[in-house]
Formats: C-alpha cells, structure tokens, sequence
C-alpha cells in the first residue's frame, strides 16, 4: 500500500511554516493517540501522523521529501533525530501534564509565603493597634548575595544537564521512541554545580534569621480574618521577589461583650422597681458609659439599640450598633419585711402566690419519691 502524501495527512500546503506544521500534528496526535482513541486504525493513523511530522518538522528532511517525495532511498521516514523527539515529547507531554515546555530551572521565583497567629484582646480588635512581631524565616544570605558559592567565585554551569535541570532518558515504545524528562540527579534540578561553597550558608543561599517586622493591625479586625504583609515571607529564589506574610488573627472573648460582625451584645440587669416605674441607667458601651432611658413597663428580654457604638468596619464602611439586652433580676434572701409588700402588692394586683421555701434539691428528691 502507498504511503500518503504528508502534506495531506497533516492537512497543510507545502508552504505551511513549522508552527503550522506543529498545531497540525498536535491536533491529530491528540485525536489518535491509541490512549484517547480506541477505533481499530488509530494506531495506524497516529503513526502515519508521527511519520508525516517527523519529515516535514525537521528542515532536512523537508528538502528531501519536497524533491524525492517517498522515493528516496536514503531518507530516513522513522527516524529519531531531533524534530521527531521533540515532536512526540509535545503530544506526551500534553496527554500527561508536560505542557509542551521546559521551565528554566534558574528563573526569578518568589519565594514562599508565611503565617503568623496573633493573639488580640477584645477591644485591641475593636480599635486596632501597632505593634511588633518576631517571625523566622529565610533571607538571601549576604556573604555570597544569594548565589551560594565562596565569594570571588561563582556557580557553575552543570554538564550533566547543560543548565537545563533535567535529563532526557530515551525509551522504546511500540509507537517509537519516547523521551522521559527527568530531575537532573547532578544538580537536583537547579542546573547549576557549586565547587566552592559559601561558609555561610553552605551553598544554600539562604540563611534562617529571626526577623522583627512591624505590623498595623486595622481597627474593627475580626476573630478568624488575615492581613496581608506585603513582602515579609520567604526570600526570593534567583534574585525573585520574596513572597508574603499573612498574619492571623485570634481574639479572645470580652467578659460583657459578645461581637457578631459590627455589631456588640450585651445584657443589663434590672430590678423589678426599675423596669415597672421606668428609669434612666448608665450602660457600658466601647467608648465609656451612656444614658438609656428604660421605659415603665419594659419586659425582661427587650433589646434597645445604641446605634453607632459598635465596632468600626474594618474596611471604613462605617461603624456598628450596640445592642442591649433587658433581663429582670429576681432578689433572693428577702426580708420578712420585703416579703410582705411583695405579698401585699400580688393582693392589690389580684393574685395571691403559692409561696415555695424547699430549695431545689428537697424538690428533686420529692420528684424521684413520687411525691
């Protein structure tokens, strides 16, 4: 059987350019891949489309093809020269993650990011405050300025990877020849030998060092939420920026306030006179004490709202209310005295009580009696 033109296995005129070459071959490598493809002639299909790309890929090859087409005898169709390795490594590394690309492995990269947990008192959240924390991490070290060799020399390049990082392990498939990137096990990536070490940081380029920063800590910030420390984590590799710290917040709780979002709870006691007569009481609020007029009548568990004496939003929209909650005291250990007005004052109102002196636990016991 004849073999096909390759221009038209690939579906490109004899003018396509190798990027066009490249993009034909991708597409139908990736419909035919046997992996992908399980119709009876893929396998086929895709080797005729590996055959077609490794010719018109490769410049040689091309000027061979385009005078002798099939014909000639001392063109090499199956060959593994570098259009065809790097070819098939293309469509590989797109069905298992490669990307079709090297990344270089002496590239600027930022440097990794930190966390810190801070402990704030309730109102240190509620208005913010400056202060200074401690934190380790790695800077570049400043002996050899990052570069990890003795200062007056300097890296080398690694021969084993030539600086790529990675080596090339070649295997034998049944659809050809396959290339295997691997870490460079000489310079465990870097593409780089360093002869001379630095004694500072022992060819590292980086030192652990305790670091002081000073952090701003925004009023109105909330248990559970971060702030952004821009250029405080881990030093940069290859002269890359550093990255970030990010600073966690724990807030302890307030003995009389309780936070939801901007918003503060809270409870006042009051005495049966207070909320039956009505009266004016002071009440605690973030900022100090305020007047708040309790109307005659009031129930136990009605809320009066305070508005703006909250918390500050963190990000400035404003400010929170405070919310306060009426709850009515019972007194204990009466007067025989208070006793009776109490008494007299359920007979004026037209009641009478059934008055309890068991405390609870004669009740209980009673309970379980059966009493």
């Amino acid at each position: 059987m004849s073999k096909r033109d390759f221009y038209e296995v690939l579906g490109v005129d004899q003018n396509a350019s190798v990027d066009e070459v490249k993009k034909a071959y991708r597409k139908l490598a990736r419909k035919y891949h046997p992996d992908v493809n399980k119709a009876p002639d893929a396998e086929d299909k895709f080797k005729e489309v590996k055959e077609a790309y490794d010719t018109l890929s490769d410049p040689q090859k091309k000027s061979h093809y385009d005078q002798f087409g099939h014909t000639d005898p001392n063109q090499g169709f199956g060959g593994g020269g570098a259009g065809g390795f790097d070819g098939f490594g293309d469509i590989f590394d797109m069905f298992f993650g490669g990307g079709g690309g090297r990344r270089n492995p002496n590239a600027p990269r930022q440097g990794a990011d930190l966390q810190y947990t801070m402990t704030l008192e309730f109102k240190e959240a509620v208005f913010g405050k400056d202060t200074e924390i401690e934190i380790p991490r790695e800077e570049t070290c400043q002996t050899c300025t990052g570069s990890g060799a003795k200062p007056g020399t300097k890296p080398e390049t690694c021969s084993h990877c030539g600086g790529a990082g990675q080596l090339n392990v070649e295997q034998n498939t049944p659809f050809g020849r396959v290339v295997n990137r691997r870490v460079c096990h000489h310079c465990d990536g870097t593409g780089k030998f360093i002869k001379d070490k630095c004694s500072t940081c022992g060819g590292k380029g980086k030192v652990r060092k305790r670091k002081k920063i000073s952090v701003k800590v925004p009023a109105g910030i909330d248990h559970g939420q971060q702030l952004r420390v821009s250029g405080q984590g881990e030093a940069g590799v290859n002269g890359g920026p550093p990255g970030d710290l990010f600073v966690v917040f724990n807030v302890k709780p307030h003995e009389f306030f309780e936070r939801d979002g901007d918003d503060i709870y809270c409870e006042m006691p009051l005495t049966f006179a207070q909320v039956a007569l009505g009266d004016e009481i002071e009440v605690p609020t973030l900022n100090g004490k305020v007047k708040l007029k309790v109307p005659a009548g009031t129930q136990t568990g009605t809320n009066f709202r305070l508005r703006g004496k909250g918390v500050p939003n963190v990000h400035g929209r404003g400010q929170g209310d405070q919310h306060v909650q009426v709850r009515v005291v019972t007194p204990k250990n009466l007067t025989e005295k208070e006793k009776d007005m109490i008494r007299e004052f359920a007979k004026m109102s037209g009641g009478q009580p059934d008055e309890q002196n068991d405390n609870f636990f004669a009740k209980v016991k009673r309970a379980f009696k059966g009493d």
